[in-house]
């Protein structure tokens, strides 16, 4: 029962807000680092955002900034993300991942949940 799974993705205009959740099991729930990645039709999975297991670590990828709020809710063991002020250049296949290797690439993770489709129109 080592996995991930992820919620909250779904159709909204641009300018709208979506959040995302991910529950972690067994493994998983203990990982040191949390995140998003998403990956839109044709291009390679993308960094979004990080959080360590206390909080003490969290980063993002630039183009989210100030729009995405990542945070990890141990107690519950789920991870969330909640984004706002959404653009059409976010839509993608949004991913959850756990690991112990403070990165922005997909290969130093070692979970993986299966996804969640986030579209936004214009």
């Amino acid at each position: 029962q080592d996995q991930l799974v992820e919620s909250g993705g779904g159709l909204v205009q641009s300018g709208g807000s979506l959040k995302l959740s991910c529950v972690a099991s067994g493994r998983t729930s203990s990982s040191y680092i949390m995140g998003w990645f998403r990956q839109a039709p044709g291009k390679e999975r993308e960094f979004v955002a990080r959080v360590s297991r206390n909080d003490g670590n969290i980063a993002y990828t630039d183009s989210v900034k100030g729009r995405f709020t990542i945070s990890r809710n141990n107690a519950k063991n789920t991870l969330y993300l909640q984004m706002n002020s959404l653009k059409p250049e976010d839509t993608a296949v949004y991913y959850c991942t756990a690991g112990n290797i403070i990165s922005t690439m997909p290969l130093h993770y070692e979970y993986w949940g299966q996804g969640t489709q986030v579209t936004v129109s214009s």
